[in-house]
């Protein structure tokens, strides 16, 4: 309550401040035709507005020397030196570009200033500055409401965030408004697309429901990321960064510019390799990306192909909670198992391995300044697996008999196994959006098609005689067809209000068909209809204070595992969220504030209870109601022309409504007699697992001299809960660690540029855990756990060189 109080005195202090000087401007084309949505931010400072109906627009700014950024798609962008005194009037011209920009690419799914919603944009330069070969969670740490955890603990390898509590599977994530997300499981493995970042234009993050978007069902937020853009000059780069854990990525980025007036190619290839800080979590990363283009000014033609090529060493059973305080945070289990000679040793390949190559192909068109039309079809290609070593695997739990050798029955042995993902997913998207002095109006979709083998090989076996070569012990194929049709508009009532409305209906048709690998038979046909209204106002009380308010709906299917993992004759139903936004932002010269209130309100989502189905394995019940309801408060002040200060935090409470939990009992398993048991406990109101109810962000960025800049930065993340139980004795403590870095740019007549990076992590040392897994059970009348913790690494570093020609 103080710092809402105290920023509200703030923003007192600030509007006492302002001067009653007015910049009244209007933009035009070089035909006098004034432009409707051109960009106005007034350069070093946070104020900005856009022109209005009739491509006005008016800034309030105390007496002085000013320089204007004026920016609109389609048209070069132009700085413009004024002096304000009084009453001052101006009037700029804006050219055409001789090619249409590739932000039309992106358009229909991303949010823009008068969108009644709560997002963030990041930019190419941000991303820059903290890449150091790490994965796209690292990137975006610091920003709001935002948790990212690593297996390896260094962000290279399989890494994964949270958003409100949200984890990925609840999160729309897209890239060139192409769905990531994962048909069946509802994730995404940025370890499949290392180096990503390196060919990442521009990230938009929108909190809660968001506008419609194609691919999965935005339950926490959306992700959507803008691969690189038309450099109109020629360029060469080579980056490397090196760091702790023998983490190393190198980095080659090549681009034609713009070859006759129209086309263009750009290139990259990496590697990125790392021994983690978990022991033997290790990474082995290849990536490469290739784009090509053909622009003119009322079209674009463009193809991506990247692809990555991933080994890790399997990291993901974390670290059990005993080993925590004992010196033993690095420990792996994986692999682990005894010898012949009785030792303790651990299979050198217990590996991940997977392939993904993504092929994009845009087209978009100007038919006239009113209408546009974005078109793209996309396929990507997945195979991979998983190796394991297992000591002592009953044979009957693979399929296969047991035999007699030398007069014994054999009926165990050791072996490896393989379990094998081969998929392709395809389809195309597409928008049309028209344009009127009063509104904005665009409708897409898209229809994509999934289809995924899940099946499992075993390559050695201590007896293998009678294993069949090449034999499966298990098989199933998932087909999944997604379509989904949105219209949305922007219609501004007046100058300073503007009404929003988004209608999505969604259908999907998902086929899964097999054996699993517990030999249960797992087939099954769902289909899904799902509309998603959204509505919203955002009102302007002038140029630097607006305020907005909406509503919006968003449904999930089931993922793959819920399915399969449901008891017999169970069916998991679909989710259901209700969610309302509303904010205010100020924007002053030296300070820049917003605050969101958020109230999320879930039908049947879907947790853990601790409940089994038929063979013991855990599976996600529909728990009738739950919500996550909080305000995110976001502040950036510019305390000198060299001293810049940044800051958000979430003040949040994500509840189940009347939760019931089961434990294991064990002790009823022993008896053949009896069906396996489970204790049954309600508990009433309790906390969703995984939802700290604060979360802070702050960033110190000071340039001491020209392109020599020091940032210090900083995340606290409260206490979360394991399970939905709300015990004390089953959650992550509350952590806080701080990043160092420097940043140096020079100007060089042999190498163009050249940059220096050093970011110093974790700088004090916190040992804490991001993640974490527990397994309840009574055993002899007393309950007992397995658990695996996620520990992050202690201080590391890492340091980058790039040149650009």
């Amino acid at each position: 309550m103080k710092l809402v109080i105290g920023l509200l005195v703030l923003q007192l202090f600030c509007l006492s401040t302002f001067a009653r000087s007015f910049i009244h401007g209007t933009v035009t084309d070089t035909k006098g035709e004034p432009l409707i949505g051109v960009n106005v931010v007034v350069d070093g400072t946070y104020i900005g507005t856009a022109t209005n109906a009739e491509g006005e627009f008016h800034i309030n700014l105390k007496e002085g020397q000013y320089t204007l950024r004026v920016s609109h798609m389609g048209y070069e962008t132009k700085f413009t030196d004024i002096t304000v005194d009084d009453e001052t009037r101006i009037r700029i011209t804006l050219k055409r570009l001789s090619y249409l920009t590739e932000e039309v690419i992106v358009s229909a799914t991303r949010a823009h200033s008068k969108v009644p919603m709560a997002y963030v944009d990041v930019s190419r330069e941000e991303i820059e500055k903290r890449d150091f070969g790490q994965d796209i969670p690292f990137i975006l740490n610091l920003t709001p409401s935002f948790v990212s955890s690593s297996d390896a603990g260094t962000g290279i390898g399989y890494s994964s965030f949270r958003i409100r509590g949200s984890d990925m599977n609840r999160i729309n994530i897209t890239l060139n408004g192409i769905p990531l997300n994962d048909s069946e499981s509802h994730g995404v493995w940025w370890v499949n697309m290392p180096d990503l970042a390196s060919s990442v234009e521009n990230i938009q993050i929108q909190r809660g429901v968001g506008t419609s978007s194609h691919g999965a069902g935005a339950f926490g937020a959306s992700l959507n990321l803008q691969t690189s853009t038309l450099n109109p000059n020629p360029y060469g780069e080579i980056t490397t960064s090196a760091g702790s854990f023998n983490s190393l990525r190198n980095t080659l980025k090549l681009g034609s510019g713009m070859i006759n007036d129209r086309f263009t190619f750009d290139a990259r290839l990496s590697k990125v390799t790392s021994d983690g800080y978990i022991n033997r979590a290790s990474s082995d990363l290849k990536s490469f990306f290739v784009s090509g283009g053909m622009h003119n000014e009322k079209s674009i033609f463009k193809v991506n192909v990247f692809s990555g090529m991933e080994k890790t060493y399997q990291a993901w059973y974390g670290v059990p909670s005993s080993m925590l305080d004992i010196d033993r945070r690095q420990y792996n289990p994986a692999g682990r198992y005894t010898n012949d000679a009785g030792e303790t040793v651990y299979y050198d390949n217990e590996t991940d391995n997977y392939q993904q190559d993504h092929f994009q192909m845009f087209y978009s068109k100007e038919f006239s300044s009113a209408l546009h039309l974005n078109t793209a079809i996309h396929y990507t290609r997945g195979y991979g697996f998983y190796e394991q070593y297992k000591a002592d695997e009953d044979f009957a739990d693979y399929g296969l008999g047991r035999f007699e050798l030398g007069g014994e029955i054999i009926e165990s042995s050791d072996l490896i196994r393989r379990k094998i993902l081969d998929n392709d997913f395809y389809g195309m998207t597409y928008s049309l959006k028209y344009s009127r002095k009063k509104y904005d109006f665009t409708l897409g979709g898209a229809w994509n098609n999934y289809t995924g083998d899940h099946y499992g090989h075993i390559i050695w076996a201590g007896y293998a005689d009678h294993i069949p070569k090449d034999y499966k012990w298990y098989f199933n194929a998932g087909d999944k067809k997604d379509f989904n049709i949105f219209g949305k508009a922007d219609y501004r009532l007046v100058d300073n209000i503007n009404l929003y409305g988004d209608l999505q209906y969604r259908t999907i048709n998902y086929v899964i068909g097999g054996i699993d690998d517990d030999l249960r038979d797992i087939s099954r046909d769902h289909d899904y209809h799902f509309f998603n209204p959204k509505a919203g106002i955002y009102f302007e009380f002038d140029d630097r204070q607006n305020v907005y308010l909406s509503y919006a709906v968003a449904h999930r299917e089931p993922s793959r595992s819920n399915f399969k993992d449901s008891r017999p004759g169970e069916i998991p139903g679909a989710e259901r969220l209700g969610n309302i936004e509303t904010g205010y932002n100020l924007r002053a010269k030296s300070i820049n504030l917003n605050a969101n209130l958020f109230y999320m309100n879930y039908r049947d989502q879907l947790v853990l209870t601790g409940e089994i189905n038929d063979v013991g394995a855990a599976i996600m019940t529909n728990v009738p109601e739950s919500y996550r309801t909080g305000i995110e408060l976001l502040a950036g002040m510019r305390l000198s022309s060299r001293l810049e200060f940044s800051f958000n935090m979430t003040l949040s409470e994500n509840r189940i409504k009347g939760f019931t939990e089961y434990v294991d009992n064990w002790d009823y398993w022993s008896d053949p007699e009896n069906e396996p048991q489970q204790v049954e406990r309600h508990l009433g109101n309790t906390e969703l697992s995984f939802s700290p109810p604060l979360i802070a962000g702050g960033n110190i960025l000071w340039n001491p001299a020209g392109n020599f800049n020091i940032n210090l930065s900083g995340k606290y993340v409260d206490r979360q809960f394991i399970d939905n139980t709300s015990s004390r004795e089953r959650m992550l403590d509350e952590y806080f660690f701080s990043d160092l870095r420097f940043d140096y740019l020079m100007e060089s007549p042999w190498f163009g540029q050249l940059g220096f990076n050093l970011m110093i992590g974790n700088i004090f040392n916190a040992k804490y855990e991001t993640n974490a897994w527990i397994y309840r059970y009574i055993n002899q009348g007393e309950e007992q756990r397995m658990d695996g913790f996620f520990p992050q690494a202690g201080r590391h570093f890492f340091i980058g060189v790039s040149v650009r020609l």
